[in-house]
């Protein structure tokens, strides 16, 4: 177990990512993915998003069709999309994103508690990756 430990801070390493910076980092899972059977070429997938304290994602934008209904289900997530000012949602508070936003931010608004939210996409059925990254190349 050691040695994966080592190997894995070593590629988060030469990914260009601190072993301080990856813990800080969201985690996230697909819940749930179906195409919609009414809307010939579309999906909905949901994605549970976990923040450790002080947490945050990099700013990113998603697949290109993705409009995205995000529920916080626990603590604090502050978020900033497009040139919209930040916005701090709370627990059982919402927010949605449009085809082609940027997501400037996206952090745990606080250093003491986890927050998570769930994230509920429709998008083309083909569109892949749903998360690109600000410094990752474009998907073709």
């Amino acid at each position: 177990m050691g040695t994966a430990i080592v190997s894995l801070l070593m590629i988060l390493i030469a990914m260009g990512d601190s072993p301080a910076t990856a813990h800080e980092r969201e985690q996230v899972q697909v819940l749930f993915q179906h195409p919609l059977p009414n809307v010939e070429g579309k999906k909905i997938v949901a994605v549970s998003v976990t923040y450790p304290p002080g947490g945050k994602s990099l700013a990113h934008r998603h697949a290109a069709s993705a409009f995205i209904y995000a529920y916080v289900l626990s603590g604090t997530i502050r978020s900033q999309v497009d040139d919209n000012p930040a916005k701090v949602y709370h627990a059982g508070e919402g927010f949605y994103e449009i085809p082609g936003s940027h997501h400037r931010v996206s952090e745990n608004a606080s250093d003491k508690e986890s927050a998570s939210l769930l994230a509920v996409f429709i998008v083309n059925a083909e569109d892949h990756p749903l998360t690109i990254p600000d410094d990752a190349p474009a998907p073709q």
